[in-house]
């Protein structure tokens, strides 16, 4: 594989699993330094152990992405620790699955203070990090198809992707002065903890089967390759972007 990133330090949020462990092993193994966010209560070892086998460098940071103190710390410490910053992937969400009048304030403070609120607590403290090193860098923030699609059971999760797609496109504008690029990746039908329920409802996986154009659902692994590509030089020219990668479910979804 490909070295872009030897000299590098990224810093992965939500990387215990899922599309977060796919792409800190994957920045790990072109050469990057990473840091691997845990939860308080987390394990970041399997990922470790995976960067540890891909030839790669990485470390644990613990915060809980609800908690702003926390999420600054884990910023710094990633700087200390790895000697600077240069990558910023905001990749931490949950989503519980609700009907929109059985959620609660609870319910829509845990999604909204994870999944939009943590985005942005971790994207403005990463970039005020990469402006005071001088040097530049590149945000990705993992939105979704749910930006644009709705669904029955994910009603408030949908609120807080769009408001994340909107977030990278609107940051993106102010912070390239800095030499600093912010990009949103929006995910379909990928096999990770959070989709596993789906799987258990053969309605929805022949509702996605029948419109996705590929026919299949994606992997974690092919999501980090395009979060790989925009955190690139390959990418030089991209920035206040989404990136849909569903292959072609919303095209037939609008159909």
């Amino acid at each position: 594989m490909e070295k872009r990133f030897v000299g590098k330090v990224a810093l992965v949020t939500g990387a215990t699993n899922g599309i977060g462990q796919a792409t800190a092993v994957r920045l790990a193994a072109e050469g990057a330094i990473v840091g691997v966010n845990q939860k308080p209560t987390g394990d970041a070892s399997v990922t470790l152990g995976k960067i540890k086998e891909a030839g790669g460098e990485g470390f644990a940071v613990v915060a809980d992405m609800r908690d702003p103190a926390q999420v600054l710390e884990m910023v710094q410490e990633t700087a200390r620790r790895g000697g600077r910053l240069d990558y910023v992937v905001s990749n931490a969400g949950i989503n519980p699955f609700m009907k929109w009048d059985e959620t609660t304030i609870e319910d829509w403070n845990n999604l909204s203070e994870t999944n939009l609120r943590g985005t942005w607590v971790v994207t403005t403290e990463g970039a005020k990090q990469m402006i005071k090193e001088g040097h530049g860098g590149a945000i990705v923030c993992t939105s979704s198809i749910s930006a644009h699609v709705g669904s029955p059971f994910q009603s408030a999760y949908c609120a807080t992707k769009g408001g994340i797609s909107m977030w990278a496109k609107a940051f993106g504008a102010v912070v390239g002065k800095h030499g600093i690029r912010v990009n949103a990746v929006e995910p379909g039908w990928i096999v990770t903890n959070m989709s596993i329920p789906m799987f258990d409802d053969p309605p929805a996986v022949k509702y996605y089967e029948e419109r996705i154009a590929l026919g299949r659902p994606g992997q974690p692994e092919e999501m980090a390759g395009a979060i790989s590509f925009l955190l690139s030089d390959d990418a030089s020219y991209v920035t206040s972007a989404t990136l849909l990668v569903d292959a072609g479910f919303i095209v037939n979804a609008e159909l």
